[in-house]
């Protein structure tokens, strides 16, 4: 059996689950939520920052890693971790959902994936053990395996093809895993069609993989066929291993997948969100161009400790914005991540506490209420 990590479930309340990931670079509390920091940098923070905010696990990207800055610099410099100062655990993502993102310029087979660099043109090919090597080189501590990952909608010719690429690829992944590699996760694929995501399950999750994630959601379908397909699907994965929902997404969708059973999130959303003006906040997002915050000495949101809240006004945080000065974008992100991060911690508590419901329900009165105020 493989040791690279373990999964230790503390309690559940309902499907909500809580629980803690082990890692060889530490333990993992869940429900997490995990900052994106594609290129080696979580956009416009510091590792210190992302830290301070209550990470304790971020997500690179292998394929743009890979590209740049490139595999011969990770190995000279030490890794990922070092490279960029970030002493926990890293999960990166294969380059999967890249491809799905670039179809234009990825090309598909049995054996693996043609593509050219979206910066020079470059021609280059993964395959599924060569995405495990350069993980292996970036020193993640959760990798992914290769797939494909479909556009919704999709026949289900599209869908079968994908899972049967993606099962074999997951197959051969794992038999290129060495001694001293990180955990390896498996992806499920099947698009919005509940029973071809439970054959899908059944071909993976008797596979020894260290946790399995949901791919090829939040791709164009609507939030209530997401919820339909993750509350069909994450209940029935194996309840020994986490269980992550990948590029997902809104607080909302956050709260609702966790109550589906889902353990682990990553989205651009914090911040993104962040370099276009807006702040999530337990009333909702706020969006900081507005007029309305011109004149207000209140701080973004009353019940937040992150450096905004405690120290700056929404109208300086406006000005800022407006002035497109950066220090008003890094504010943002730190608020961001900060929120996120909180949301899934209280969610952590409700369910050890046994009143996640009433935790989930008051959740959505504060953001209605704030939409109704706004």
């Amino acid at each position: 059996m493989r040791d690279r990590a373990s999964f230790t479930l503390l309690g559940s309340d309902g499907d909500a689950r809580a629980g803690v990931l082990s890692t060889r670079r530490g333990d993992i509390p869940t429900p997490i939520f995990m900052p994106v920091g594609t290129l080696g940098t979580v956009k416009t923070v510091s590792p210190a920052e992302v830290r301070a905010c209550g990470a304790q696990v971020i997500l690179g990207n292998n394929y743009h890693l890979y590209l740049k800055p490139g595999l011969e610099v990770l190995e000279a410099t030490g890794g990922l971790h070092r490279f960029m100062n970030w002493s926990g655990p890293i999960l990166t993502d294969s380059g999967g959902f890249q491809f799905f993102s670039m179809r234009h310029k990825a090309k598909f087979d049995d054996d693996g994936v043609n593509f050219r660099s979206h910066h020079d043109g470059d021609p280059h090919r993964f395959t599924p053990e060569s995405v495990i090597a350069s993980q292996r080189t970036i020193g993640s501590d959760i990798m992914m395996v290769l797939d494909e990952c479909l556009a919704l909608p999709a026949t289900q010719k599209q869908l079968e093809q994908a899972m049967r690429r993606t099962t074999d690829w997951a197959k051969r992944s794992l038999a290129a895993t060495q001694p001293g590699d990180g955990a390896v996760f498996a992806i499920l694929q099947g698009g919005s069609d509940i029973a071809l995501r439970a054959r899908h399950r059944d071909e993976l999750c008797g596979l020894d993989f260290d946790g399995f994630a949901l791919g090829g959601l939040s791709v164009g379908e609507a939030p209530a066929v997401m919820y339909e397909v993750v509350g069909a699907t994450a209940p029935t994965m194996p309840a020994d291993k986490p269980r992550y929902l990948m590029g997902v997404g809104t607080p909302q969708d956050i709260v609702e997948c966790i109550a589906r059973g889902i353990d682990m999130f990553d989205c651009v959303m914090p911040t993104r969100s962040a370099r276009h003006g807006q702040a999530f906040t337990r009333s909702g997002r706020e969006n900081l161009r507005n007029q309305t915050h011109r004149l207000s000495t209140e701080p973004l949101d009353p019940d937040c400790s992150c450096e905004a809240c405690t120290n700056y006004s929404r109208a300086y945080l406006r000005h800022l914005v407006r002035a497109k000065e950066h220090f008003g974008f890094r504010l943002l992100t730190i608020h961001n991540i900060r929120y996120y991060l909180d949301l899934v911690s209280e969610a952590r508590s409700a369910i050890i506490a046994g009143d996640f419901a009433e935790w989930r329900k008051a959740c959505f009165e504060r953001w209605d209420r704030g939409r109704e105020n706004g």
